[in-house]
């Protein structure tokens, strides 16, 4: 039990005695020791579950292909590809040189790839290091140095390495503290990167020539507004660098001649207020996505040297039930990413030289399952009549394909290799619909045995995020297949506040409209028990970061429904948060949840669902698991703790039944442990966890600990 230290909190005339506030500090011994010692609760209250931890681990490992290699992409004179080996956490980076008139190679597992060269071995850059990850990782468009950034701690802060790929050297190091992204000039000498502010919103893009001391770089923008992030990309044929600035309503994109590196960058449009708007390059024209005109954008051209939006011209307007979200530009066909009757959609518009918009006959790409998600994949070459397209299901493994343009032929190139034998007919998924408690029927995804009858009686997980404009969409899960096995039902429902049926979706559910997320969690937990599919007493829920917000704020809600709930990296101090401007990522939020310091509205609404806000004494909760990393940017590890603390004060379920447990993991970031493998230990810890809360009886006599009688503790 967490000791009460009270601290006063005064906004709009509303006092707030905080008493786990002191949980702030991660520099604080007894802070750090308190941290400890949760993760020492943790695992002694989860100490029988050890053996089936381990039988999880081996599962997904079993059925994983540990040395495998993705789809070579041609680029330029080289083929590059991706590698794993077995007993590696980490991937890597290769290329092979192109040999005229071969084909694409295609080595089994295992097998070299002659005449491969390795531009980085993650595994050898982590060597030494709890943590590691990369926030770039770009090749100069003549293919001769390899630039990559580094973080060896969690807290998405970079360190900037550039190689020569002719030597293998590593010939600049001058550059650290820089955010996600780079992006080299035309001709290799300079690297563009980003800044991040002590809020950790990137605010800045410099300029740095390979070879000199940072000191020398060149501040080529700065963002003022810290409502607005930024980012660095390139035109796929390398002639343009673009910066592209965004809130959460508003954008705004400049461009500059890679062959320029030293001139000035040339703003597209200027930023209009709630008006977002995306550009890709193509070789005679700008292709725009923007919502202008219509809240789920429409597909516009402009001429290369545009400045306004008044050089926008009309060339594709979305119809009902679709939402435009990205456009990519070859030299003979455009390909538009699209929401449709809320599942992705792929949409190719061939070039026509006598329209007025350089576009004519135009074409859907078809799937046949009910439920699914595809997408344009690693296309890096202008001059293609034949694209990668990458599909996945929630029974079908995530599939590579060539489609080609002219014959509208799919050729299957990979698919996820899944070994032990799996049979996608083994399993079956539905779209399903809840209805939410002010008449919005809201959509399911779900998948579960073959031929299981819904009589009421099985384990459940339903997750969600509900965030951002952030699609869930179904996906293919080798871990899932643990859970399936035994039979559970998994349910991902598409809540308000997500972008699954377009932007009104969205803006349902932010704001003061935010509170419709949490009652469609509920609803779709509902229907699941109403309609059978799992059994009142055996649903478990799950989130991460906005979606821990959403599963604690549903826990609030409705704690009778849940039997548990694993909230990873939760959003769930909200209110405390969003107030703080030093924070990082508040003033950027304040789009997206309100502003609470400057409305007293907002403050009444935030603090009416925060979960850390409305935890209840004397109530039943179900068990819980939050977990956390200590150098999160993004959610601090504070308000998981303050949460869980709070919580275990407040239930009054038996805690060896129903325990609220922390876990910390203490060398990492938002999206925990960074190796493969560490990542698959850390997830056979969670879904440990909820098979013993939600279907103790699928777990083996031989994966208990033999010295705990699990039936004492009222499992």
């Amino acid at each position: 039990m967490a000791p009460q230290r009270p601290v006063r909190r005064e906004h709009h005339g509303d006092t707030v005695l905080d008493p786990y506030e002191w949980l702030r500090d991660k520099d604080a011994p007894e802070v750090l020791a308190h941290l400890e010692a949760e993760n020492a609760y943790a695992d002694a209250m989860t100490a029988d579950l050890e053996p089936l931890r381990e039988q999880l681990f081996e599962e997904i490992r079993s059925r994983t292909q540990e040395t495998d290699l993705s789809v070579p992409v041609a680029s330029g004179a080289w083929w590059y590809y991706s590698r794993s080996v077995e007993g590696q956490q980490y991937g890597i980076e290769c290329r092979v040189r192109r040999v005229e008139g071969a084909p694409r190679p295609a080595p089994g597992p295992g097998e070299p790839v002659p005449g491969e060269q390795v531009l980085l071995d993650a595994n050898v850059e982590a060597a030494g290091h709890e943590f590691f990850s990369l926030g770039a990782l770009t090749v100069s468009p003549d293919h001769a140095r390899l630039a990559y950034a580094v973080d060896l701690h969690g807290d998405e802060r970079f360190a900037l390495r550039v190689k020569d790929l002719d030597t293998g050297e590593i010939v600049d190091t001058a550059v650290g503290e820089i955010g996600y992204g780079c992006e080299f000039s035309l001709d290799g000498r300079h690297v563009f990167y980003t800044r991040v502010d002590e809020t950790w919103r990137p605010h800045q893009v410099w300029r740095h020539e390979v070879g000199t001391d940072a000191s020398a770089d060149v501040l080529v923008m700065e963002e003022s507004d810290e409502r607005f992030w930024m980012g660095l990309g390139t035109s796929r044929d390398d002639r343009w660098i673009m910066i592209g600035l965004g809130s959460k309503t508003t954008s705004e994109v400049r461009i500059l001649d890679a062959a320029d590196p030293l001139g000035e960058f040339r703003v597209v449009a200027p930023r209009r207020e709630g008006v977002e708007y995306d550009v890709e390059a193509a070789s005679d024209r700008l292709l725009i996505v923007h919502n202008a005109d219509h809240e789920n954008s429409d597909l516009a051209w402009a001429p290369l040297d545009a400045t306004s939006h008044e050089q926008w011209q009309p060339l594709l307007q979305c119809a009902e039930g679709e939402r435009f979200q990205g456009i990519d530009a070859f030299d003979d066909v455009a390909v538009l990413s699209l929401r449709k009757d809320g599942l992705t959609a792929v949409r190719v518009l061939e070039r026509d030289a006598t329209s007025p918009t350089g576009f004519g006959a135009m074409h859907d790409l078809h799937f046949d399952e009910p439920v699914y998600q595809v997408s344009l994949g690693d296309n890096p070459e202008p001059a293609l009549r034949v694209v990668q397209v990458v599909y996945e299901s929630m029974v079908t493994p995530r599939t590579v394909y060539d489609y080609d343009i002219a014959s509208r032929e799919l050729t299957l190139l990979k698919q996820q290799p899944v070994l032990g034998g799996y049979d996608p007919s083994a399993f079956e998924q539905r779209r399903e619909w809840a209805t939410a408690p002010d008449g919005t029927r809201v959509p399911l995804s779900i998948v579960f045995p073959a031929g299981l009858t819904p009589d009421g009686s099985h384990p459940g997980l339903v997750t969600a995020y509900g965030s951002y404009e952030l699609s869930t969409d179904p996906y293919f899960s080798v871990s899932r297949l643990s859970l399936l096995q035994r039979g559970f039902v998994y349910a991902v429902a598409h809540v308000r506040g997500g972008g699954e049926l377009g932007r009104a979706w969205y803006d349902q559910g932010k704001l003061l409209h935010k509170k419709n997320t949490f009652t469609d969690f509920v609803a779709c937990a509902d229907h699941l028990v109403e309609r059978g599919w799992v059994s009142p007493d055996r649903l478990a829920a799950e989130g991460g970061s906005a979606g821990g917000l959403l599963v604690g704020a549903a826990l609030n809600l409705a704690p009778h429904r849940f039997r548990a709930v694993h909230a990873a990296v939760p959003f769930v101090d909200a209110l405390t948060t969003i107030l703080d401007p030093s924070l990082p990522l508040t003033v950027v939020e304040w789009e997206e949840w309100g502003n609470p310091l400057a409305d007293p509205a907002v403050y009444a609404y935030m603090k009416s669902y925060s979960p850390y806000e409305n935890v209840q004494d004397g109530t039943a909760y179900p068990a819980v698991l939050a977990t956390t990393s200590l150098n999160d940017t993004r959610v601090y590890f504070t308000e998981p703790a303050k949460w869980v603390a709070r919580l275990r004060a407040a239930t009054t379920s038996d805690p060896a039944d129903r325990p609220i447990l922390l876990r910390t993991e203490m060398v990492a970031g938002h999206g925990g442990k960074s190796g493969r493998y560490d990542g698959w230990r850390q997830l056979a810890w969670e879904w440990a966890f909820l098979i013993d809360q939600v279907a103790p009886e699928t777990v083996a006599p031989e994966t208990v600990a033999p010295e705990t009688d699990r039936r004492d503790r009222a499992k």
